[in-house]
């Protein structure tokens, strides 16, 4: 129960902070669906940060639910961009969606790769 508990509090830091950045870049929605590729790219490397760093060190079952599931899986919202890919497409803006999908696969990855990348050198680790 612990472990749902830790997972649920984590949501709602996450959430909170999902519609903090939602409402920080609502003047750009029209045009594009800037929060949503914020959040993903972010959140991405914040949990790149959290794998590298716990692929090295020892860290806690407890800060890994709270964290890396809570926190960070309620703050990345994948599924809010499948939607809108779909949306787009329903919507006969092809090129669009093509662009969201891209930019959001491409930078998501390389967000995860540079994180991991930093994270080895704060600790002082030869990437091999």
């Amino acid at each position: 129960m612990s472990a749902l508990l830790l997972v649920a509090a984590g949501g709602a830091v996450g959430a909170g902070a999902r519609y903090g950045v939602s409402l920080a870049l609502m003047n750009y929605a029209a045009r594009f669906p800037f929060a949503t590729l914020t959040v993903n790219i972010l959140g991405s490397f914040l949990l790149g940060l959290l794998f590298a760093y716990s692929q090295q060190q020892s860290v806690a079952e407890s800060w890994r639910l709270f964290l890396g599931v809570g926190v960070l899986g309620a703050f990345t919202t994948f599924s809010t961009f499948s939607v809108e890919v779909v949306a787009m497409l329903t919507q006969g803006e092809l090129n669009k969606a093509l662009l969201h999908a891209g930019l959001n696969m491409i930078l998501c990855i390389a967000a995860v790769a540079l994180a991991v990348v930093l994270m080895n050198s704060l600790l002082n680790i030869s990437v091999k």
